[in-house]
C-alpha cells in the first residue's frame, strides 16, 4: 500500500486475519501505518523509481490516497505490476476536472460546473446561474482546485468577484460549481473486484463542521427508498463505467427538490464508511483488501440497525488517553480508534463507533465519547 496514514493502518488490520502480507510506502517511519506495519519502506511516492523499487516482490499495489502522479502509476502496469485501482480509473478521483467530464459524458447528475481560467471567469459562470429576470449576480459559487484538495482544502465559497483571485494564485486549474442547495451530505460507497463482483454498503448520512466529516449515520435517516435505490445504482455504475477496483466512496448532495448530485468521488476506503470496522459484517477495509486480491467480497449488510460514527479531532489537550477510563467505563460496547498520531486542534486522531436500536441514544453516545476524547466535554 502506498501511504503510511490511517487508511492504510486500517487496511492492514483488516488483512491480518486472511494471513496477508502487508508491504508499505510511507513518507517518515512515525505516519500512523508505518508503526504498526512489519515491512515499511520510507520514500517520496512522487519519485518514479522509489516506487519502482518498492513495487518489486509485490503482488498488487494499492493505495491509502489518491497523489501519486497518474504517469507513475502507467509506468508501473507498464512493467508488469498489478495497480489497483488503475490509472485509468484513479485519475476520476486526483483530478476533479476530469471526473466531472466523465460524469458528465455517462450522464451522472451533477452540480453546473466548468474549469475557469479568471476571475472574469468566474463572474461569466456566476451570472449563468442567474434565473431569467433575476437582478442577481449568481455568488456565491465554489471554487475547487481541480488536483490535491481534500478536508476542505482546496476549496472556496467565493461570494464576490472581489473573492475570487485566491484559487488562482496557486498557479493550478481552478474548478467553478454553483453552490448547491442541499439538504444534507449523503455518501454511498460500494466496493468492486477485478472480475466484476460488486457490493453496496448502506447509503448513509454525512454531517461536515467546516469542510471536515464529523459525524456519520449508517443509514440515512428518513431517507426515501427510491432515493436510496438511486443513489446505490448510480455509485455501482460509477465504479464500473470508470473501471474502480477496489472501494468507491461518492459523496452526494440531497437537494431540497428531492434530487441527489455527485459531489466527489474517492477510490480508497473513506472517512464515510469506517461505521462498517463496527457495523457491518464486512468492513470496507476488509472488502477493499478482498477486491484488489480478486478475492470473493464480504457482505456488507449492517449488524445493528443504526451505527454512528464520530470523528475525534485534536483539542487543547494532548493526552487522549486519559480519557479512556471515563468513556470505556460510561459506555462498556463503544469501539475506540485511534490512529497513533500526535494531536493538533482540528487534526483527525481517531474515531468512535457506536450502535444500537434508538438513533437519538447511539448519537449521544458517539458524540459524547469523541467530545469527551477531544476535551470540549469534561463530565
Amino acid at each position: 500500500m502506498v501511504g503510511g496514514g490511517q487508511l492504510a493502518r486500517m487496511t492492514h488490520e483488516a488483512g491480518i486475519p486472511l494471513g496477508i502480507r502487508f508491504k508499505l510506502l510511507s513518507d517518515t517511519p512515525q505516519e500512523s501505518a508505518a508503526q504498526v506495519v512489519g515491512d515499511v519502506v520510507i520514500g517520496d511516492y512522487r519519485d518514479l523509481e522509489t516506487l519502482r523499487a518498492f513495487a518489486q516482490g509485490c503482488d498488487v499495489i494499492t493505495f491509502d490516497h489518491e497523489h501519486v502522479p497518474t504517469e507513475h502509476l502507467r509506468a508501473l502496469e507498464a512493467d508488469g505490476i498489478p495497480v489497483r485501482p488503475g490509472p485509468d480509473a484513479l485519475v476520476h478521483a486526483q483530478d476533479k476536472g476530469v471526473m466531472r467530464a466523465k460524469l458528465d459524458e455517462i450522464g451522472v447528475p451533477c452540480p453546473r460546473h466548468r474549469i475557469v481560467r479568471d476571475v472574469v471567469d468566474v463572474v461569466a459562470f456566476a451570472a449563468e446561474g442567474v434565473p431569467e429576470g433575476d437582478e442577481g449576480d449568481g455568488f456565491p459559487v465554489v471554487l475547487k482546485t481541480v488536483r490535491g484538495g481534500y478536508d476542505g482544502k482546496g476549496v472556496w465559497v467565493v461570494r464576490s468577484a472581489a473573492d475570487a483571485a485566491d484559487p488562482f494564485r496557486a498557479g493550478v486549474p481552478v474548478l467553478a460549481e454553483e453552490k448547491v442547495d442541499f439538504v444534507r451530505e449523503l455518501a454511498a460507497n460500494v466496493v468492486r473486484s477485478p472480475h466484476g463482483q460488486a457490493v453496496a454498503y448502506p447509503v448513509v448520512e454525512s454531517q461536515q463542521v467546516d469542510g471536515v466529516c464529523d459525524t456519520v449515520i449508517a443509514p440515512a435517516p428518513g431517507i426515501a427508498e427510491e432515493l436510496t435505490l438511486q443513489a446505490t445504482e448510480l455509485a455501482l455504475r460509477i465504479a464500473k463505467e470508470l473501471g474502480v477496483v477496489g472501494h468507491l466512496a461518492v459523496e452526494l448532495f440531497e437537494t431540497r427538490d428531492g434530487r441527489i448530485l455527485v459531489n466527489e468521488l474517492a477510490m480508497r476506503p473513506h472517512n464515510s464508511g469506517h461505521w462498517t470496522q463496527d457495523g457491518a459484517i464486512t468492513s470496507q477495509f476488509a472488502n477493499h483488501v478482498r477486491a484488489v486480491l480478486d478475492l470473493p467480497l464480504g457482505d456488507p449488510r449492517p449488524r445493528a440497525k443504526w451505527t454512528v460514527m464520530a470523528n475525534v479531532l485534536g483539542g487543547d489537550f494532548p493526552d487522549m488517553y486519559s480519557a479512556y477510563l471515563h468513556c470505556m467505563a460510561r459506555d462498556p460496547q463503544l469501539k475506540i480508534h485511534m490512529y497513533g498520531k500526535d494531536v493538533k486542534p482540528g487534526r483527525k486522531v481517531g474515531h468512535v463507533n457506536t450502535y444500537g436500536d434508538d438513533l437519538d441514544d447511539v448519537l449521544e453516545r458517539a458524540r459524547h465519547a469523541a467530545g469527551y476524547l477531544r476535551g470540549t466535554i469534561t463530565e
